[in-house]
């Protein structure tokens, strides 16, 4: 946002120069980048954040100026005097309607009538250039001159155009047209704004008007327009049409629903004095949605406990009624009571209030130093789980990353099923190409690892922990903690002995257990699966734990590893880490070390392709052999010699008693129930 130090000039009386200013303003977090010279004026280039859209304006800088520099706030005398006007009523000559006050909750209209429309004066033309803004007429340079000045945006009409010289506002008819001032025909939708006369649309509300009712060198009496829009419905439709002006970036950040009179007086004045002409008297201005504003109090001990600083409330009052807060001390002296100004939409809570007293104080009051503390530290809750996971996972290759919580939807729904509207849409973002919040933490490692293979790693392992959100039907969305791993490349990029073996499945699934393991947890339970769209089918599976789902794991999907241009098996995974922090814990139990050998018996099954390995260690565990103390899988065969849908498994199984040495008869007879159980229910054959 670009200020001219002359021109707030105007509003405070200041002597600071403009490179003094410029740190001042700095430290109250308005961030000038830079100042430059502009013949007898210097311009201030300020990096506003998205939730002061008040300093988008010279008069919201100057509130600021005048905190700081504790000088009074002169607004100019159209605004603070009555407005000199002619005797017949705008209402006798033109009329506005809302019939969408969701999406317009303010509308006004004023009338200049014999104005004659031609170049504007050089002092006009000069401050307009100084700004960065190319003069087009006197009418127009006005419109743009106040809304550099108070911030609300202004447009103005050729009456004479307008079919039944009528303004409504309303929502656009899907494939309804219009030719905007940029002589481009666009095409709308109803979920887009429109001003419309009596017979067609005459301009996109607050982003640009249209060719067919602009202000010509012909035009005599001018319509102005001056209005509030729901900052939501402007920035989906810029977004929607590709078309952003100065007007629509205030807008969709949010403006003062307070000040559309002020300004239109302001811009009416000017345009009479400047092109000549006759106000009409009055304003037709249609508000059927009006702001409201709560209480908000300050107490001293919420403002000492954030800051550490004293509280004076008198000191506070005087910063707070300086920035048009107005606030009262209560009658205790230990607290304030005020309502933020329709123009500050970012204040709401007491945290709001701590901050503007906080920086207006001064940021280098704040101690350096830890306050004192005579309590013991501890840890966050689930803390200590946290530790344990981030430790396993270090000790096995694997690196954190930190991505951002705001998503693009598209690319959100690609690695999530969602019902349809659980996406939590951010009502201003930072970005416009990501303007939801995440569902999943998938996204983040996906494009981190797209950034690793880009700059030539080929080998990668990555996790992440975070909140994830949905929008469900409560007070406030749902957050959820979440664990999502990713994994390609060579399983030991160090052995050279075994440099041709890649990452797989399995490798990602002994991951999962050893966090589980790291956490305490019983063992988890993985089931094949084909429901994740984002998911290889076949490679894939469902995480439970006591029957209840964790998550999913598998390969990614070569659909979605095309999106990203990966020449490679990516294997990633993502598991509810709240859950298994909350889950119940393995029970440790303590004994002796065996005194007994221990005997083992490897045996040879032909089986079905389609009996899964956790499904036989079920079998054989339903047989409660006590003596039976391990199961292991070492060998699997699959060959042309071999019936087609069949496979060969090689199992190790280990038999030990805890009281005794055992006998072949024993062994044998144990060895045999597993045979049969193995047989009768999967139909394997002993080889």
């Amino acid at each position: 946002m670009k200020i001219s130090y002359n021109w707030l000039k105007e509003f405070v009386d200041h002597d600071l120069s403009p490179r003094d200013l410029a740190a001042k303003l700095t430290m109250v977090g308005l961030a000038v980048d830079a100042v430059e010279e502009h013949g007898e004026d210097s311009v201030l280039e300020i990096d506003l954040t998205s939730n002061r859209p008040d300093c988008l304006s010279h008069l919201g800088v100057a509130r600021e100026v005048a905190a700081i520099t504790g000088k009074s706030l002169q607004m100019p005398e159209v605004v603070t005097g009555k407005l000199s006007a002619g005797t017949t009523q705008v209402g006798n000559v033109t009329s506005v309607e809302i019939l969408n006050p969701d999406l317009c909750p303010r509308y006004s209209a004023r009338i200049i009538k014999g104005v004659k429309v031609g170049p504007s004066p050089e002092w006009l033309v000069k401050r307009l250039e100084v700004m960065g803004q190319r003069s087009v007429n006197n009418v127009a340079d006005i419109t743009n001159y106040v809304m550099l000045e108070l911030g609300q945006p202004l447009h103005a009409f050729d009456l004479a155009m307008l079919k039944g010289r009528r303004i409504i506002v309303r929502a656009a008819r899907d494939g309804e047209k219009i030719v905007t001032l940029d002589k481009e025909e666009r095409e709308l939708t109803s979920q887009m704004l429109v001003i419309a006369d009596a017979e067609r649309a005459v301009a996109l509300g607050g982003i640009k008007g249209g060719e067919d009712s602009g202000i010509t060198e012909t035009t005599v009496d001018v319509l102005l327009e001056a209005a509030y829009f729901t900052p939501a419905q402007i920035r989906a439709t810029s977004k929607a049409l590709g078309l952003a002006t100065e007007a629509s970036y205030r807008y969709e950040r949010g403006t003062d629903s307070e000040i559309v009179p002020v300004a239109s007086a302001r811009a009416a004045a000017m345009i009479a004095e400047i092109a000549g002409g006759e106000i009409l008297s009055g304003i037709v201005d249609a508000y059927p949605l009006k702001s409201d504003r709560k209480q908000i109090s300050l107490r001293r001990k919420r403002y000492e406990q954030l800051t550490g600083l004293k509280f004076d409330v008198a000191e506070a009052e005087g910063i707070l009624n300086s920035l048009g807060f107005e606030a009262e001390i209560s009658p205790d002296k230990t607290a304030l009571k005020t309502s933020a100004p329709t123009w500050r939409i970012d204040a709401a809570i007491e945290e709001d209030l701590v901050e503007e007293v906080a920086r207006i104080s001064g940021y280098d009051n704040l101690k350096t130093t830890l306050p004192g503390s005579a309590g013991a530290g501890a840890y966050l809750p689930g803390e200590t789980g946290r530790r344990a996971m981030r430790g396993a996972l270090s000790s096995l290759g694997y690196n954190e990353a930190v991505s951002f919580s705001f998503v693009n939807a598209e690319a959100d729904a690609l690695l999530t099923e969602v019902a349809e509207g659980s996406r939590l849409e951010l009502r201003n973002p930072i970005d416009e190409t990501a303007g939801f919040m995440r569902t999943t933490l998938l996204g983040g490692l996906l494009k981190a690892l797209e950034h690793n293979f880009n700059h030539g790693s080929r080998n990668v392992r990555m996790f992440e922990v975070g909140k994830c959100f949905l929008n469900i039907e409560a007070e406030r969305p749902e957050e959820i903690e979440r664990l999502a791993l990713i994994a390609t490349g060579a399983r030991n990029e160090a052995d050279w002995q075994a440099a041709s073996a890649r990452i797989d499945f399995f490798d990602l699934k002994a991951t999962v257990e050893f966090v589980a393991e790291s956490l305490g947890l019983p063992s988890l339970s993985f089931a094949a699966t084909d429901s994740f769209s984002h998911l290889h089918p076949g490679r894939s599976a469902v995480i439970s734990l006591d029957g209840i789902s964790l998550g999913r794991a598998g390969q990614l999907h070569p659909r979605v590893a095309a999106e990203y241009k990966f020449k490679q098996p990516v294997f990633v995974a993502e598991l509810d880490f709240g859950a298994m922090l909350n889950a119940r814990r393995a029970e440790v139990r303590y004994q002796p070390l065996p005194k007994y050998p221990t005997v083992v018996r490897d045996l040879a099954l032909l089986i079905d392709t389609g009996v899964a390995l956790s499904a036989i260690e079920k079998a054989v565990g339903e047989l409660a052999i006590a003596e039976l103390v391990g199961f292991r899988l070492f060998d699997l065969y699959a060959g042309k010699e071999l019936p087609a849908g069949k496979h060969s498994i090689a199992l190790s199984l280990r038999y030990r008693a805890a009281d005794r040495t055992l006998t072949d008869e024993e062994i044998n007879a144990m060895h045999e129930r597993i045979v049969g159980k193995l047989t009768q229910e999967f139909l394997a054959e002993v080889r």
